[in-house]
């Protein structure tokens, strides 16, 4: 009997919960009307920064990769006209990577930084390993890639 009553409360507790959370403000946002505000020290998909000139400022110094706790950064060097080195190759496969900042705080020149962008999807994998190209600051008035 005790548990026939149990069983006929239960109905109106679950009720009463359902009924309290009805009127409280919605805690979801209007996605992608309204984009979630991020912490200030979030970390999203990697940038190569460009210096003054618009040229690339990595040095291809390889502390990036050898930083990298995934092993994620692939890069080969090269040098320019002016004896200067780049990276001729550089790659970063994000299905790799954890997004823990490493490459950013061992980069001597600050060539490589994680941006605010968390919404990069593809509908394959080799999409996800990121060329140089895709990876540099566009200059002022380019379009990204």
């Amino acid at each position: 009997m005790l548990n026939y009553i149990n069983s006929l409360l239960a109905i109106p507790r679950g009720l009463l919960v359902t009924f309290k959370h009805l009127f409280k403000p919605a805690v979801t946002l209007r996605y992608p009307e309204v984009k979630e505000k991020l912490p200030e020290r979030y970390r999203g998909l990697h940038y190569l920064a460009r210096d003054e000139n618009g040229d690339e400022k990595c040095v291809c110094c390889g502390l990036c990769a050898l930083a990298c706790p995934s092993g994620c950064i692939y890069m080969e060097p090269g040098e320019n006209q002016r004896g200067e080195r780049y990276a001729r190759v550089y790659e970063i496969n994000e299905l790799r990577c954890i997004f823990c900042g490493y490459c950013e705080e061992a980069c001597p020149v600050g060539a490589i930084f994680l941006g605010k962008e968390y919404e990069f999807s593809n509908d394959k994998r080799e999409k996800f390993i990121y060329t140089k190209e895709e990876l540099l600051v566009p200059l002022p008035g380019e379009k990204k890639v």
